[in-house]
């Protein structure tokens, strides 16, 4: 058999497993994907009169904020799936099975690979349910091009991988579960400081550069533009290069400690 051979099977055995652990333990994810419809409903139904009234001009309509809120709660839920892919990682880690799969005649890449396409494919069911529930409560995108939905498509997807890899290199590097869900933390937390709920330019000046150079408030600015036709201007380059720089450093940190001879 070809190494490329080799790695799609033991890949896709790898993908298996994972995929198999995610349905018979559901809990972690569905702990996680609530977190982002909780806010959603929340934001909606108790402030989005109020936020309305100030996001679009004076006039009260929860609408205007529905449409605001929708796309930051996308990448916020692709932030809080990963955390799920660090705590996977970790178990696996410290519970001696990655141990067990050196010994095996297996591609070394094929544990790593695994987890990161479990988690994209968890990550898009995530973003998928959690837009259907935006577009129960009143989401529209009539603007929106076909390119421009699938620009928006890749867009989740790229900030989906970017971000698994870093969970991924925090799971590893943690040396519990416990451990790994609170170094991810990040993840959850950066959306709540970002433009996903308030515009950048309402907060307070020595706010700002928080809510601004960080990666999460870019690619939210680039999806909202995307999905209802507002303003992009350098937002999407941004955004790309933050996905790209993240989805490197995840990979050359979880790749080296993954390398790194067992102690």
């Amino acid at each position: 058999m070809s190494p490329l051979a080799l790695a799609v099977r033991d890949s896709s055995t790898m993908l298996r497993r994972n995929l198999l652990h995610a349905r018979r333990y559901p809990s972690l994810t569905l702990n996680l994907l609530l977190t982002p419809i909780v806010l959603l409903l929340l934001f909606v139904y108790i402030f989005g009169d109020v936020m309305s009234a100030g996001i679009g001009g004076g006039g009260a309509d929860r609408s205007e904020y529905i449409a605001y809120l929708v796309p930051g709660i996308l990448l916020m839920t692709i932030g809080g799936t990963v955390v799920g892919t660090a705590v996977s990682i970790s178990n696996d880690m410290t519970e001696g099975i990655v141990a067990r799969f050196r010994t095996m005649a297996i591609h070394r890449g094929s544990v790593l690979i695994g987890h990161v396409v479990g988690s994209l494919l968890q990550a898009v069911a995530s973003v998928v349910l959690v837009g259907a529930v935006g577009v129960a409560i009143g989401f529209r995108s009539t603007d929106a091009t076909f390119v421009e939905w699938v620009a928006a498509f890749g867009l989740l997807a790229l900030f989906a991988l970017a971000l698994t890899w870093i969970a991924v290199g925090m799971g590893m590097v943690s040396p519990n579960a416990e451990a790994a869900s609170n170094n991810a933390l990040p993840l959850i937390f950066l959306p709540l400081v970002s433009s996903a709920f308030v515009p950048v330019d309402a907060m307070p000046g020595w706010f700002r550069p928080i809510a601004e150079y960080q990666p999460f408030t870019p690619a939210i600015e680039t999806l909202r533009g995307l999905l209802l036709g507002t303003e992009i201007g350098h937002n999407w380059w941004i955004a790309v290069l933050w996905c790209l720089g993240l989805t490197a450093l995840g990979y050359r940190w979880s790749k080296a400690v993954f390398d790194r001879d067992p102690k």
